[in-house]
């Protein structure tokens, strides 16, 4: 059968592998992790896969991708703050969901009543990113207040989200605004906190220090489980693989050409007026591919003397002087990618997704 590109391999032996490891790891200082799938756009294939590496829950942002995986083994966690006109939907096909608006957690109370079910709440609080999250004490204390009142849902714990948007990095400092609360919860309303959610993959280094406070108990891990990496301190965890996702599209053009192009420039496709250095004729291949697709800025070729030149909504362009390998019009070229260009690539409908068991 003829192999169709541009493509997408996904090695679901690595990332269980990589699971594995990170669910041993964090087991072993007793944190659960929950399994973000977001970054696939909802693969049943990948999630399974981070369940047979030993997560208990998936998360995924968007109710679509939860829709898709409603028949997998495991608990669902909606990670983005849930949208109220799709309250009923949310309950339907999530377990979880993480919350900062009482508006929006007393309407999913009333959908769960309506199908019979308990609805688990985790509060997001802001300690510092400026993201979601109540930012103030007494607000959050006065929304816990609420949440334990309704009959349709039930309060889970606390959770936080760091260096998403404001790059604030999780510390044994940020966080004791989550141990604080808790204790106030439970000394004020005479319940348990069963979740303090501690963050996501950035929270990693503090493992890897061995400073992860020990009253959190659960992390949602997507970046680390599908690639291995910590991207806050730009390390690696042991034993772990960086490669589950390779691109692979095809030349559809092979040329030697100028490196700088001539006449009078202007602005790109984009809006950016493009530099380019003057290196003489080169051979330039052009690839079946775009950032329609992917984002250049976070993929590289593993063949190591091929470079991005740049490329357009179609199309990307390769300078293939320095390359070893003789390369020919319907000959394939890879690319390693980080989780920006896994996150669109496996959003483009125009990708074809191939996995490796």
């Amino acid at each position: 059968m003829t192999k169709r590109y541009p493509r997408v391999e996904v090695d679901l032996g690595k990332i269980t592998h990589n699971t594995k490891k990170m669910v041993d790891i964090c087991k072993s200082i007793g944190v659960e992790i929950v399994g973000v799938n977001k970054v696939t756009c909802g693969s049943v294939e990948v999630a399974n896969a981070l369940i047979d590496g030993g997560i208990k829950i998936i998360g995924e942002s968007r109710i679509e991708a939860l829709k898709g995986l409603k028949d997998i083994k495991a608990e669902k966690m909606l990670l983005r703050l849930p949208m109220i006109s799709n309250a009923a939907n949310v309950v339907k096909f999530s377990d979880i969901s993480l919350n900062s608006e009482i508006k929006t957690i007393k309407k999913l109370s009333e959908e769960s009543l309506k199908i019979g079910k308990k609805h688990k709440i985790i509060l997001m609080i802001d300690v510092g990113d400026l993201r979601e999250g109540v930012f103030d004490e007494e607000d959050a204390l006065k929304t816990v207040e609420q949440i334990i009142e309704l009959k349709g849902v039930e309060f889970e714990g606390l959770g936080t989200n760091l260096s998403c948007f404001g790059g604030i990095m999780p510390t044994e400092e940020n966080l004791e605004k989550l141990n604080r609360l808790k204790t106030k919860i439970e000394e004020k309303f005479d319940i348990k906190v069963n979740t303090i959610s501690g963050g996501n993959s950035s929270s990693t280094h503090l493992i890897q220090k061995g400073r992860l406070p020990n009253f959190v108990n659960q992390l949602r891990f997507g970046t680390v489980l599908m690639l291995g990496t910590v991207e806050v301190n730009d390390t690696r965890i042991d034993d772990t693989f960086i490669d589950a996702y390779k691109l692979k599209t095809e030349i559809i053009e092979l040329k030697k050409k100028p490196s700088k192009p001539i006449g009078t420039a202007s602005v790109d496709a984009f809006g950016s007026v493009p530099v380019f250095e003057d290196k003489g004729d080169m051979i330039r291949a052009i690839c079946a591919i775009g950032r329609q697709d992917i984002d250049l800025d976070w993929m590289k070729p593993i063949d190591e003397n091929i470079e991005i030149l740049g490329g357009s909504s179609d199309h990307i362009i390769l300078d293939l002087t320095h390359t070893n390998n003789n390369y020919d019009i319907g000959d394939t070229v890879e690319f390693e990618l980080n989780y920006v260009a896994i996150l669109r690539a496996m959003t483009s409908q125009f990708i074809y997704k191939d996995y490796l068991k």
